[in-house]
């Protein structure tokens, strides 16, 4: 058996990311924090903590704290069912942490599981990254599940399909008037002279964009780069440049014009979750997989 005292521990020291506010929190000295988790490594025989001028968890350490956020979430939900649960007054709010892509919360994610957080008094602290790479904060044990472009199950998850959201090339009309040729044609030497409008820098969707449209592959081009929704989609509109914007989001931006019409980059989306979840992150799951069939195309 492990010792709960020891894991709550080790949770804080790397939730809290040092022993000094884990002691804090848990309100015990420095030394009897430092001692806890140096009794469950020699338990486990094995680091569970990188100790540096930060602290951070080794892998063993991460799927401990995973383990720990999930016993935490089983707890909730069991003394939930003592009290009555449901979400009568002064029910117990609960916590859930969820790695997203942007694009996703916005436009589908929100609105599909808005309904289960009322009902349940269920507390979202969302993570947003690029859906390339949302799986590391469900592989370092941050968050419970996450929309994710990573099919095959990481250990410990289970990986459902969602569907595809798909994207358009778009930009200013006088930004796309400029990018053909006398005949009509989009030429993409004039295209690349125009600065791309890019969400952050591991977004990839325009580099795809060129290398399945042109065959162009891993092109110099300038770019613009706006880590916000309304921001990026902004910049297109003033005519900063071009950029890829998902399709059910074109409707609301009559100023933007597509670039090359007819062309998409489909990105497959898949939520990667613990195989074992608590009743609400149970709950959760269904309500993602629900919202994603009402508003998403389906995998091929």
């Amino acid at each position: 058996m492990l010792d709960a005292r020891q894991l709550e521990a080790l949770a804080a020291v790397i939730e809290h990311r040092g022993f000094g506010p884990a002691a804090q929190t848990l309100n015990l000295t420095l030394a009897a924090v430092s001692l806890r988790i140096k009794a469950l490594e020699e338990h486990l025989g094995q680091r569970l903590l990188v100790r540096g001028k930060t602290v951070r968890a080794t892998a063993a350490g991460q799927a401990l704290l995973a383990h720990v956020k999930q016993l935490r979430l089983m707890e909730a939900d069991l003394l939930g069912g003592l009290q009555g649960g449901g979400a009568k007054d002064g029910a117990r709010w609960q916590s859930l942490s969820v790695a997203i892509n942007a694009d996703s919360v916005a436009s589908w994610f929100l609105p599909g599981v808005a309904p289960l957080l009322q009902r349940h008094r269920l507390l979202l602290e969302i993570v947003i990254d690029d859906q390339d790479h949302t799986h590391d904060a469900l592989k370092s044990g941050d968050v419970i599940g996450c929309v994710t472009t990573l099919a095959e199950p990481m250990r410990g998850c289970v990986a459902e399909p969602l569907g595809v959201m798909r994207y358009r090339c778009v930009a200013a009309p006088d930004v796309v008037q400029r990018c053909r040729t006398p005949r009509g044609a989009v030429s993409p030497h004039q295209l690349l002279a125009h600065p791309a409008i890019i969400f952050n820098r591991k977004d990839a969707l325009q580099d795809a964009f060129l290398a399945q449209h042109f065959g162009l592959k891993q092109p110099n081009y300038p770019r613009h780069f706006a880590p916000a929704v309304d921001a990026f989609e902004l910049a297109i509109e003033l005519g900063l440049g071009w950029g890829m914007v998902p399709e059910q989001d074109l409707a609301n931006r009559p100023g933007l014009q597509e670039v090359l019409p007819g062309a998409t980059v489909d990105v497959a989306l898949y939520w990667q979750h613990w195989a074992r979840e608590s009743a609400s992150a149970q709950r959760l799951t269904e309500a993602v997989k629900a919202a994603a069939r009402e508003s998403l195309p389906p995998l091929t």
